[in-house]
């Protein structure tokens, strides 16, 4: 499916049941591929509104106001972002928010660090790279491949289990049918999203 045929699937979606936050975070996703940033930002903002708990939400949402040319917008949404996605140990798009304030010139927000995550990982216990928190190491890859591979390094089961909660909740509001090629693409994009496996690393599993 090409982009534009994806634009219009996600803009059905959302017009047909409004409250419907992936679909808000598919729309806005396929906006920012086609460089529509005002459109990815609004997108975005709606998916947080519907789900304020989605840390990759902010992160997007602020790079598509960026690009948009609204950088005190982006800024004050990026510093709560920021606050959001460390409360609840989301890392990754925590850093990604943090890299982006400071590239705008705001101030990145004094959160504590959760002590047990230092603690853990001086003592050699695995550590999800996506929340930054200790948990279990996965007793083998979820699945082939590369990508599989990466999850089983740097991703903690509970933080696993909770992408096929979540992955569960794709499936159903975005009526996937993973017998299709393009749906099990925008099945696996979204779990990348969640788990943090951006352009740059899916590109060194390739490389």
């Amino acid at each position: 499916m090409d982009l534009a045929a994806r634009i219009a699937q996600f803009e059905n979606m959302v017009q047909a049941d409004p409250e419907n936050d992936m679909a808000h975070f598919s729309l806005g996703s396929a906006y920012a591929q086609s460089e529509r940033h005002a459109d990815a930002a609004a997108s975005f903002a709606r998916c947080i509104a519907l789900n304020p708990s989605m840390s990759k939400a902010y992160q997007l949402a602020g790079e598509a106001l960026i690009k948009a040319g609204r950088a005190e917008e982006a800024g004050d949404l990026l510093t709560k972002g920021y606050v959001a996605a460390a409360s609840r140990g989301d890392l990754l798009p925590k850093n990604a928010m943090g890299a982006m304030l400071k590239q705008i010139g705001r101030a990145v927000p004094e959160v504590a660090a959760p002590a047990v995550s230092v603690v853990a990982g001086a003592s050699g216990s695995f550590v999800c790279r996506r929340t930054g928190k200790p948990g279990t190491k996965m007793v083998r890859a979820p699945f082939k491949g590369p990508v599989g591979q990466w999850i089983f390094e740097n991703i903690s089961k509970e933080t696993f289990d909770q992408w096929i909660g979540q992955g569960t909740k794709v499936i159903n509001e975005l009526r996937l049918d993973l017998s299709r090629d393009e749906d099990n693409e925008t099945y696996d994009r979204h779990m990348r999203e969640y788990l943090g496996i951006d352009d740059e690393v899916l590109a060194s599993m390739r490389s």
